[in-house]
Parts: structure tokens; sequence; C-alpha cells
């Protein structure tokens, strides 16, 4: 019998032991490695299995204008959300649905026993009403559950309909400022979690964990409901008065870029954008349209003319007979016959084209092109909103003697209606370019803070002030002598230029009695506060000139503006020039004191109206200074004394 040494059983156990102690090692290690390295990595997969989330949507961020008046909000509408593991009853459960949601039953029944851990009734379920919500809550059915929810809301319905845009129903920006600002408007979500069996039923004895959702930013911008409320009103009443193709209007702040107020015709409502055709919503005219300017466009090249000193308004004059040849082709005026001799002031206060193309010729190809690249024009302004032209203009090489003289009055360039509006906001603000703008603020919804301020962004500074001050003198007396006249507000200096430009047809040719016709203006006129621009397209059962169309409308708009922006009326202004049939105003005379025997020799061109008793005057309105139409009703209060 072989004997083992005592040696080699000591080698053998001193092996086994060497044996366990690696694997104890390895174990240990492997035990560490699991608790802390890997260990949250597995307790989260643990959980994966073992949880069941209800996911809730974050508030999205209201949108305000500039003084906190909400132009976008959030409106409770929570959504059902079904776990079909914990429905006890599914043929009981589907019926309610079915009646509740207004859906078929084998529907709702597909709902409420599909595999999965939850289920969204979509859309069906999404976003319900008041009523079905109290429906739900009362029958309180097992596995159904009410997931917080919001839809957008509007309170100004249509107005600012395609700067705004709207959401879907995922709360997710679509268009406007809430597609453009999507990220900061939308927030995080948030979710319920409770723990559950392998068969999906909820474990009562384990605490459920709640991560709140975080809701988005409001955006405060630059709007100003009160002129986007008079800009709306006025094309409203364009649209009824003369049927247009469509219509736009811009108010800009000239001092920042910001944006006061944009519409467009036709329009549409946020909460209802289905019921439209896509091209109505798709396409927001004031920055996506592009078209000829026409003769506001005439602004750049008196701004050019003026600033290299080619021209002087006063002093210089030109002799227009109708008509101008340039390279064999004959230019015509809008009036026939011409203006005759004028001064340049008088060429830009008539509008006359040939006068013009004189100063684009004195300016030159380079010069001209030049400056109205500098204006802006050609490229994307970089307004905060999607679908932005670029507007087209000649290549350089394709430049000659007819299409200088054409660019200099406006014609053969395209244009969007944001290039125009900015670039005239530069020549009547002392010549700084500013990047058109909308958000100004965030703001934190739970502290109310700002969290972000949108500074104005100057591009460049396209002419002097001097030669600013020169357009804007030049402008107030288009409206107030010239071609602008419709547009003059009593009290207030405005300057502005008129446009009418023939549309180009789909053949490329210019259509028959088919025009935009526009009209620009800005206010105070010595130091402006508003850009107004309005182009009117295709305007029916009227004259299609745009001071007799547009002109009005931005007078109208700019007026009522001011007030409401609580601008002080300005003195020392041009006074109007009367064309028959026109009548000139007559200024409201102080009757306060007066007998009123004294009244005869202001019955001339005046009503008067009563009330009270007495020989004495204490009271009247309007208040002296006002000017009024003649023949207007001027009413006075009376009193036995003279107090």
């Amino acid at each position: 019998m072989k004997r083992v040494s005592a040696v080699t059983t000591k080698k053998r156990i001193v092996a086994v032991f060497l044996i366990g102690l690696l694997i104890f090692t390895v174990i240990d290690i492997r035990l560490g490695y699991v608790q802390f390295v890997i260990g949250d990595k597995l307790m989260g997969q643990a959980n994966e299995l073992w949880t069941r989330d209800i996911e809730f949507e974050p508030e999205r961020g209201n949108i305000l204008d500039s003084n906190g008046e909400v132009l976008a909000e959030n409106v409770t509408a929570p959504s059902v959300v079904v776990v079909p593991r914990q429905v006890d009853k599914p043929e009981e459960t589907a019926k309610n649905l079915s009646n509740i949601l207004d859906i078929s039953y084998d529907k709702a029944y597909e709902y409420v026993t599909r595999n999965a851990s939850s289920v969204n009734i979509h859309p069906d379920g999404r976003k319900i009403d008041e009523k079905q919500e109290t429906a739900i809550r009362t029958l309180n059915m097992d596995g159904v559950y009410l997931s917080k929810d919001s839809k957008r809301h509007y309170p100004y319905g249509d107005d600012l309909s395609h700067v705004l845009g709207f959401a879907g129903i995922d709360n997710q920006g679509l268009m406007g400022l809430e597609l453009f600002y999507d990220d900061k408007l939308s927030g995080d979500k948030g979710s319920l979690s409770f723990y559950s069996d392998a068969k999906g039923r909820r474990l009562d004895r384990l605490a459920d964990e709640y991560s709140p959702p975080k809701d988005g930013l409001d955006l405060k911008t630059t709007i100003n409901t009160k002129v986007q409320t008079i800009m709306e009103r006025e094309l409203d009443l364009a649209e009824s008065k003369y049927h247009p193709d469509g219509a736009v209007a811009i108010a800009v702040n000239p001092k920042t870029g910001g944006i006061l107020g944009m519409t467009s015709r036709p329009n549409f409502h946020p909460e209802n954008y289905q019921e439209v055709d896509s091209d109505v919503f798709d396409r927001n005219l004031p920055i996506w349209s592009t078209y000829e300017p026409g003769s506001t466009f005439k602004i750049i090249t008196l701004a050019a003319a003026l600033e290299e000193k080619v021209v002087d308004l006063e002093n210089d004059h030109f002799h227009d007979d109708g008509d101008i040849s340039v390279g064999g082709t004959e230019l015509h005026c809008w009036k026939s016959g011409g203006h005759g001799h004028q001064s340049y002031l008088e060429v830009v206060q008539n509008s006359c084209n040939p006068g013009f193309v004189s100063l684009g010729q004195m300016l030159g190809k380079e010069k001209l092109f030049s400056y109205i690249n500098s204006f802006g024009f050609g490229k994307k302004t970089g307004i905060d909103l999607q679908g932005e032209g670029n507007g087209i203009l000649f290549k350089p090489e394709n430049v000659g003697p007819v299409e200088l003289a054409t660019t200099a009055f406006g014609q053969g360039v395209s244009v969007t209606p944001i290039q125009q509006v900015m670039a005239v906001a530069a020549a009547v603000n002392g010549g700084y370019l500013y990047e058109p703008y909308i958000a100004e603020e965030w703001i934190d919804p739970k502290t109310k803070k700002t969290t972000e301020k949108v500074e104005p962004t100057m591009k460049k500074k396209v002419i002097s002030e001097s030669t600013s001050k020169e357009i804007r003198h030049a402008l107030e007396s288009v409206v107030a002598q010239g071609t602008g006249r419709p547009a003059y507000v009593d009290g207030y200096r405005v300057g502005g230029k008129t446009g009418t430009a023939q549309k180009v047809g789909p053949d490329g040719r210019y259509m028959e009695n088919n025009y935009v016709v526009s009209f620009i203006g800005f206010a105070p006129a010595d130091d402006p506060e508003i850009v107004v621009y309005v182009a009117v397209d295709n305007p029916k059962d009227t004259v299609q000139f745009g001071g007799v169309v547009a002109a009005p409308i931005v007078g109208t708009i700019i007026g009522d503006s001011l007030r409401a922006m609580e601008v002080e009326p300005r003195k020392g202004g041009l006074d109007k020039e009367y064309q028959w049939p026109e009548e000139p105003k007559v200024e409201v005379p102080d009757l306060v004191g007066l007998n009123k025997e004294e009244l005869t020799e202001y019955m001339t061109n005046l009503s008067i109206e009563t009330s009270g008793k007495g020989d004495y005057i204490i009271d009247q309105a309007p208040s002296p200074g006002t000017k009024v139409e003649q023949g207007s009703k001027i009413r006075i209060y009376l009193s036995e004394n003279n107090r």
C-alpha cells in the first residue's frame, strides 16, 4: 500500500487553500464591482422591470406682449391613460370609455386589453373636455388614469395668428413663435412611477415615485396689443371694402427693430388651423412674400443720392414731360404729360418716375446697388420667425441702363415687406439698420424673474444723421403736400411714401389692372417712434393707387397707435395742402367764459349744441385747439354763473 508523505499532504492542503482563496478573491472582486461600480446601473434596470411610468406633460410657457398681456396660454385638458393589467372588468370599462370618448366599443376594448404596460388613447383620449373629465372621475374605473395635460389657447383669436403660430396635440410648436422657440417654451416632462409584480399588478406596499415636470419659460415679446388690434381692425375694413387677393401690415419700432405688430390676410384661428388650407398658415406673407415694391423703394434711391451729395433737393431741378428715354426704351411717368418743371423735392412729393431715373443715372450702377445691398435687400433680415424670403435683385453683370433706371423707381426688383420696413426704418432713424426681432425677454414662470433679455442688434450704419434728417423732411412733405396726403394725421407729424407696383403674371409679363398698392409711413417725423407699412394686393372696385387705398389705412393706424402709445402730439410740422374737393379742417376755439350771445361769430363753420341752463359757457367738447371737419358739432355747457 502506497503511503502519502506528510510533505505531499501539506502541499495539497496549501494548493486547495490557495485555490479557495483565489475563488473567494474573485467573488469578492466581483461583488465589489457589482456593488460599487455597476450597482446603480443594475438597480436602475431592476427598477425598469418592476416599475411602470405615467408621463406628465409640462406646462408650455405663455407668450406675452410688451405690457404683459397674454397672447398664448394653456388651459387644462387632461388625457386618458390605461394600464391594461389593472383593468378588472375589461368589457364594462371598454363600454364606458366608448360612451365617454365617442369611440367604437371594439376600439375601446382593444385599448384596455392591449399587451402593454400603459396605453395612451390617441387621439380621442387626448386633451379631453371638462364634461368627459367629470365622467371619468365619477366612474373611477380600475386601470384608467387621467394624466395632467393642457392645450394651447389664444385669447385674441385670429389676431397675430401667423406670428404666434400654433402647437400640436403633443404640445410641440408647429409654426410661428411656437415653433421657432419650441425648445424654451416646451419644458421637460415629469412622471409618476409605481411598482408592479410580474403580471403588472400594482404593489401597494411600495411607495410611488413622482418626478414633477419642468414648465417652459414665458416669452415676453415686443408686440404691442393695442397697435396690433388697430392694425387687425384696419385690415378687416380694407378686406371688406376692397376684397383684395391679400394684404399685409407691419409696424416696427425704428429705434430698436422690435416688431410692434404684424398681420396679413387671409389669416386663420390658431386653435382651428386644421380647418384651413395649409397655404394659408404656412405662408407668413409679411416675411415670405416677394413682389416689386414700386415707389416705396424710391426712398432708398433718395437716401443714396443725398448721402452721395449728387443732388440738392431745394436748388436742383428736373423737367418732366411725361417720359424719359433710356437705352432705346421709353419709361413713363404715372401722370400723363408729366409734372413739368419741378425741384427735386417736388420730384419726391410727386413720386415722379423720370425724376428718380435721373437720380439713378447720377449715382451709377455701382453706387446705387451698393446702397441697396447695405440697406439689406437681397438677403434675409434675420427676424426670429421661420420661412423668411430673400427677395430678388438683378445680378450685377445683368444690370444695363434700363435695369438701372427701373430699379431707381422700384421696378424689376423684388423685396419682402419686412426688408422694406427695416430699410425705411434705417433711412429715418438716423441711418441705423437693425435686425428685426420679436422675442424680448424670457421669464421664469414660477419666480416671474427675467432669465434672459434680448438686446437690439444694430447691423450697420448705412447713412449719416444729416442725410436721414433730409429724408424725414422730404417724406413729411410727401404727406403734407404730395401724393401721401391721405395719410396726414392732425396733431402729429407724419412722413411717408406711396407705392403702386404692377404684378408679374405666371407668363413673366405684367398683368393688366392688377397692382400691389402700398404705403409706408412713420411718425413723429422729427423723432420717429413707429414705422408702418401696408400693402394691399389687387384691391377691387377702386382706383389702384397706393395714395388712394393704402395711405389712408396707414394714416389711421399711425394716428390711433400714437395715441395708444401715449405719444404726445407734435407742433412745428408742415401744414397739409388741401386739393379740391378737400376742405381744410377748422381749429376749435376756446369758448369757455364767453356769454352765449357771443357765439354768433363761431357758428359760420361749426355747429353749436348746448347743455344746461344759463348765459355763461363753463365747459366745451372737443377741447380748444382740436382740429375738426367744417360743420362739426361742438357741445357747450351753460351755467347761470361765470365760473
